[in-house]
């Protein structure tokens, strides 16, 4: 699978050992940045990588900054994305089930690193169940188009 992988300043070091442990399983990862620890702004990195998933560049996408939260919002400005803040394995693997979810979001300083890759590797390797879940996803997808997000 190819992975859009990007961080923050808060999140280089996460996004390290992600990017590691996914080549390790044999995914190709596309990483959008930053390889810095100075400051900077989490739109900058989060937008072309959640760009690569939405335009089929990458499969799925794995954000990282402090909390989470910011590369979250930023995503799901992205028309086609549904990113998920996940933040342990029950929420990574239903968001996949049920959700169709090809962007997670992870806070470097909410999650440790090893249960990170836990909740990465449950979160590329589980299946959407389609269903009465794609009805509910192709709702999500007429919400984007109703507000032009």
């Amino acid at each position: 699978m190819r992975i859009a992988v990007a961080c923050d300043h808060g999140g280089l070091n996460l996004k390290n050992a992600i990017i590691s442990h996914a080549k390790a399983a044999g995914h190709e990862v596309i990483d959008f940045g930053t390889d810095a620890y100075d400051s900077c702004d989490y739109p900058d990195y989060a937008l072309p990588a959640a760009a690569a998933v939405a335009n089929g560049e990458c499969e799925r996408g794995i954000l990282v900054c402090s909390t989470g939260i910011g590369v979250s919002i930023v995503a799901n400005k992205v028309p086609g994305i549904r990113c998920a803040h996940c933040h342990d394995s029950y929420c990574a693997e239903y968001t996949r089930l049920h959700n169709d979810s090809n962007v997670l979001a992870l806070g470097a300083k909410v999650v440790g690193e090893g249960y990170a890759l836990k909740i990465v590797d449950i979160f590329l390797n589980t299946e959407f169940e389609g269903g009465r879940h794609q009805r509910r996803v192709d709702k999500i997808t007429a919400i984007e188009k109703k507000y032009g997000k």
